[in-house]
């Protein structure tokens, strides 16, 4: 594919990862919706949950993993924070991802 965030995977886009493993890359959103806003964006690409399979489970659980580890890393365990999956055309880039926000809202994604 050749949206955004698969040129940025594939480093076309220069981006500062702040995590990155064999399946995943995190970065901040260039449009923080909060004091926290980070995108964590899986390698494959996937268009949306609906392109999610029994075989992603690996996947989503290390997902889910990693923003736990991100919520202890940025301190938002003691504060709200919520993880926003978009999918279908609520989703600006169709390329599957989750937002983790926190702190303070800005705007309401």
């Amino acid at each position: 594919m050749d949206d955004i965030f698969c040129k940025i995977i594939r480093k076309e886009i220069p981006k500062e990862f702040i995590y990155e493993s064999e399946n995943l890359v995190v970065f901040p959103d260039i449009n923080p919706s909060a004091d926290t806003h980070l995108l964590i964006i899986p390698k494959k690409h996937l268009g949306g949950i609906q392109d999610l399979t029994k075989e992603n489970k690996d996947l989503l659980v290390e997902i889910y993993s990693v923003v736990n580890m991100l919520v202890k890393q940025y301190n938002l365990s003691g504060n709200l924070y919520r993880v926003v999956v978009n999918g279908g055309k609520a989703q600006h880039v169709p390329h599957l991802h989750f937002h983790l926000l926190g702190g303070v809202w800005k705007k309401f994604i």
